[in-house]
């Protein structure tokens, strides 16, 4: 079933709001998946915040131009799934997540940051620890100096004390 031009202009302005607040795309052919296999993947994709859709290549070419995601507009061929999220790694992890699990979904391409993406780079953007996780890790950094030098003071000031006994 076609869409007429008023819903595709609607479909338009939908995706761009999207791609305007987003700061990843990730593309994926879904060819020869189960429809029940993508219902999983759509609710994955709501946990996470993350806007999943199929979409006419066209239309999503129209939504994200003039946008940073412009440069992934050639990448947007065949039968693909549209991830698009505001959280730099959720549609990336979302989607190769789920692709571990089905080989039938094909990550092709994916945008972070105004750079466009491949597959190995989807990856390496999926495999990003949460944000907490790398907050405590930097935390972890910061205070390892500090604690450090506390335990070589204390240990200066044991064998003072041992000296002076």
């Amino acid at each position: 079933m076609s869409l007429n031009l008023q819903e595709k202009q609607a479909v338009v302005v939908e995706v761009s709001a999207q791609v305007a607040q987003a700061q990843t795309i990730v593309l994926a052919e879904y060819r020869g998946i189960a429809v029940s296999d993508i219902t999983k993947l759509r609710a994955n994709a709501r946990q996470s915040g993350v806007y999943f859709r199929v979409l006419k290549n066209t239309l999503a070419r129209r939504a994200v131009q003039g946008t940073q995601f412009e440069a992934l507009a050639e990448k947007m061929v065949g039968p693909l799934v549209y991830g698009i999220s505001s959280d730099p790694v959720a549609a990336a992890k979302v989607i190769h997540d789920f692709a571990k699990l089905n080989a039938k979904l094909v990550i092709k391409a994916g945008a972070y940051n105004g750079k466009v993406l491949d597959m190995a780079g989807v990856s390496a953007l999926a495999t990003v620890p949460p944000k907490e996780v790398l907050l405590a890790q930097l935390l972890g950094l910061l205070q390892s100096p500090v604690s450090g030098l506390a335990r070589v003071l204390s240990a200066v000031a044991e064998q003072r004390t041992a000296a002076t006994a």
